[in-house]
């Protein structure tokens, strides 16, 4: 009876993810599109996410970025222009103030 009970929560947790996760890719392309954001101080834009990776650039106070993923609790993914090319890199959420996926 046990076996039983813990098959069936468990075939029901996995169909609720394989939804969710569903729902999470058939989102419009409109709702995932990169946000500009300008820095609010001098921020490196590193190439991982923490503070010891490489810097690739850095940006001063007032520069705009394309934030196109928000990573996790402490580095956004974001995208620039520097000496002609596009770099895509890390940053830290405070350069853009208090939470950066405003």
């Amino acid at each position: 009876m046990k076996s039983t009970v813990l098959l069936v929560l468990t075939a029901a947790g996995l169909l609720t993810a394989c939804t969710s996760a569903h729902d999470e890719l058939t989102k419009s392309v409109g709702t995932r599109a990169p946000v500009a954001y300008s820095t609010i101080v001098d921020c490196p834009v590193y190439d991982g996410m923490t503070k010891t990776s490489t810097v690739l650039s850095q940006t001063t106070a007032g520069n705009q970025v394309q934030v196109t993923d928000t990573i996790n609790a402490y580095f956004v993914r974001v995208r620039l222009e520097k000496d002609g090319k596009t770099v895509t890199g890390y940053m830290d959420r405070r350069c853009f103030g208090e939470r950066g996926d405003k």
